[in-house]
């Protein structure tokens, strides 16, 4: 990227500026042309006028180098962005990396084999990616959490567990609205046309990163503790001492999400003041367990478990920007 200088000047009531003969040179243009204006509370671009930006392909040689895989090196360009994904054979692409390719377009949204012979396959992201919104993303996982920490809460209210052995086929769903968030992230930091349309400045990009990488370890965790409680056999004091505190933790979920969604903070704060009280409810029950010779060792896992989800939301309201008045 290359910077220019340049003084403003005022003809009749307008305040004009000269743009870079070199940029113009390159970019074709003439007096008639007519180019895109974004601006930000700071900034400026001038882009030339396109309806959307210009597919990114990328070739990848087959076979692969030793100890290199099918899968990671897709997800891997599905992620920086490439709209078109080659495999280019010099020999026949096995039956075992063929199946490995189609697994992977059942995991990256948007993604289709288009062509496919005996040495080559072509893949492609078929979304508009003007069409998808970051925050409906971010609302679809933390939905989909929420349905799967509701049913360990409902597990440890009745003593069933049968919703409890769907719980990791659902955090795959979550995975893959990750990944498509983290795309479209990654793009919307090359492509400053998708933060306008998004309204997104650079520090909100950041932290849906951040939010969506915290929702997604929350989903890895949700199945991590119907894991544990498929396992455990708690008496029902003890499933009754889990729900107590439990139950309010998805009232903390869903405002920690909706005041990162709108940058609300007083609704931050609100979900703050839960997760405080919360936490201090969990501190008195491992207190008073500790306190006693024995105690099982698989509530208190369980415990720690929740205690990590707390955090995860926590760790969302935390990105929700303080409102400052100014001097």
């Amino acid at each position: 990227m290359t910077t220019f200088t340049r003084r403003l000047q005022r003809i009749g009531s307008s305040i004009l500026v000269s743009l870079p003969k070199e940029w113009i040179d390159a970019n074709k243009l003439d007096k008639s042309a007519q180019v895109e204006i974004e601006t930000t509370q700071h900034n400026l671009s001038i882009r030339t006028q396109q309806s959307k930006r210009p597919s990114k392909e990328i070739e990848i040689s087959y076979p692969l180098p030793k100890g290199e895989s099918i899968v990671p090196n897709i997800t891997g360009a599905y992620l920086l962005g490439y709209d078109i994904i080659k495999i280019i054979g010099k020999s026949p692409i096995s039956v075992t990396d063929r199946e490995s390719v189609r697994g992977s377009m059942r995991r990256l949204v948007g993604m289709e084999i288009v062509d496919e012979d005996a040495t080559n396959i072509s893949v492609q992201f078929l979304l508009d990616e003007t069409s998808v919104n970051p925050q409906k993303i971010l609302k679809r996982m933390s939905s989909i959490a929420l349905g799967m920490f509701s049913d360990v809460v409902l597990s440890l209210e009745s003593g069933d567990q049968t919703n409890l052995e769907t719980i990791a086929n659902r955090d795959a769903e979550i995975n893959r609205q990750y990944f498509l968030l983290v795309r479209l992230i990654r793009s919307t930091i090359m492509d400053t046309r998708l933060a306008g349309i998004f309204n997104l400045e650079n520090i909100d990009i950041l932290d849906y990163r951040i939010a969506a990488n915290t929702l997604e370890i929350a989903g890895d965790t949700v199945v991590e503790l119907s894991q544990l409680l498929l396992k455990s056999d708690l008496s029902k004091s003890e499933r009754k001492k889990i729900h107590n505190f439990a139950k309010d933790i998805e009232e903390i979920q869903i405002k920690s999400i909706d005041s990162f969604i709108s940058n609300d903070r007083a609704l931050a704060i609100n979900a703050i003041a839960l997760q405080r009280n919360n936490a201090k409810m969990i501190s008195k029950i491992r207190s008073s367990l500790e306190s006693k010779k024995q105690f099982p060792l698989a509530f208190f896992d369980l415990v720690y478990m929740f205690e990590k989800i707390l955090q995860s939301w926590s760790d969302i309201t935390d990105l929700v920007k303080p409102s400052y008045s100014k001097t």
